[in-house]
């Protein structure tokens, strides 16, 4: 199971990484000045840099949370899984 959860992961980072050089690389070939497309890219960078530490502690924290639940649950993960 936890091979799937980690294929799922890879699978979000390349599209995320795609995404975000296809924005450049559009950003790039805009019939827009020079300084005014490295100033766009600037922002980008950071809002994905800012957008991809938000989904870094969500997860951090999600781990976190269902490790200290299996901590306490009696029959730990199995226990949740047979409510679903």
């Amino acid at each position: 199971m936890a091979r799937d959860d980690s294929s799922a992961g890879l699978v979000i980072v390349a599209f995320a990484l795609g995404a975000l050089t296809g924005a450049a690389v559009a950003l790039l070939m805009a019939p827009a000045a020079g300084g005014e497309t490295r100033r766009v890219l600037g922002e980008k960078a950071r809002e994905g840099r800012e957008t991809v530490n938000t989904a870094i502690e969500r997860g951090r924290q999600a781990y976190q949370q269902a490790r200290a639940g299996d901590a306490t649950t009696p029959g730990g993960a199995v226990g949740r899984t047979d409510a679903l």
